[in-house]
C-alpha cells in the first residue's frame, strides 16, 4: 500500500536544488483527487485538464480500463494525455513502494502524450500549459532550459518586430481593420510555437 503524503508534508521550500523545475510545488489547498475525492492527495499528479490525481488512483483507472487508449477525467470527461508530477512525487520517485507507480505514469505519458491531438483538445489544454510555463519562467532559481527561454525570446521578438514594422502583408491603411489579420496571424503562430515547444519539454521530462 502506498504511503499517504499529507499536505503538511508538502514543503516546496525544503526541496533540493536538483528537483525538477517542471514539478509544481503542490496542489492548491482546496484540490481533491478527481478519482477518490480525497483532500490529502497521495503522490499528486496534475493532468492536462488541470485536475489533480493521486498517483495510484490514476494508474488504477488506466489499468482497469483500456490500456490502449487514454483515460478520461472523471470530472470533466476530457482525455488525459499528460500527467505531470508535483514536487513531492518527483522527490519520492525512487522509494521502493512508489517507483512502480511513477514508472507506470511515465509509461502512460510515453504512450499517449506524443500522439496527435485535435485542435479542440489543443485549445482546451492551453490554460494548463500556459500556467505552468509562466510559473517556470518566473522561477529565478530553477526554470525551463536555456534553449527554451531563447526560443520564447526569439518568437516574441520576431512577432513584436513584425507588429512594429511598417511592412504589412495586409496594410491597415488600405484595408482598415481587416488589415490586422496578418498581425493576428503572426501572434497566433508565435503562441502555437511557444506552446508546442513547452509541451515537448514536459513530454521529454515525464514520459518513459
Amino acid at each position: 500500500m502506498l504511503p499517504e503524503v499529507s499536505r503538511r508534508d508538502r514543503r516546496p521550500e525544503m526541496a533540493p536544488a536538483s528537483a525538477s523545475a517542471s514539478a509544481s510545488a503542490a496542489p492548491p489547498l482546496d484540490a481533491r483527487c478527481a478519482v477518490c475525492r480525497g483532500v490529502d492527495i497521495s503522490l499528486p499528479h496534475q493532468a492536462n485538464c488541470s485536475h489533480w490525481f493521486c498517483g495510484h488512483c490514476i494508474v488504477g483507472v488506466w489499468l482497469h480500463g483500456s490500456v490502449l487508449r487514454p483515460s478520461s477525467c472523471p470530472v470533466c470527461r476530457r482525455p488525459i494525455t499528460l500527467l505531470v508530477p508535483s514536487q513531492v512525487a518527483s522527490l519520492l520517485r525512487d522509494e521502493p513502494e512508489i517507483a512502480p507507480v511513477m514508472n507506470r505514469i511515465e509509461q502512460y505519458n510515453g504512450r499517449f502524450a506524443g500522439v496527435p491531438h485535435s485542435m479542440i483538445q489543443w485549445l482546451l489544454d492551453q490554460p494548463f500549459y500556459m500556467r505552468r510555463m509562466l510559473t517556470e519562467l518566473r522561477d529565478t532559481c530553477q526554470g525551463p532550459p536555456s534553449n527554451f527561454k531563447i526560443q520564447v525570446a526569439l518568437a516574441a521578438a520576431i512577432a513584436l518586430l513584425y507588429l512594429a514594422s511598417p511592412i504589412d502583408l495586409f496594410p491597415e491603411a488600405f484595408l482598415g481593420y481587416r488589415g490586422l489579420l496578418d498581425d493576428i496571424l503572426v501572434l497566433i503562430i508565435a503562441y502555437v510555437y511557444i506552446s508546442a515547444a513547452y509541451r515537448d519539454i514536459l513530454v521529454a521530462r515525464h514520459a518513459a
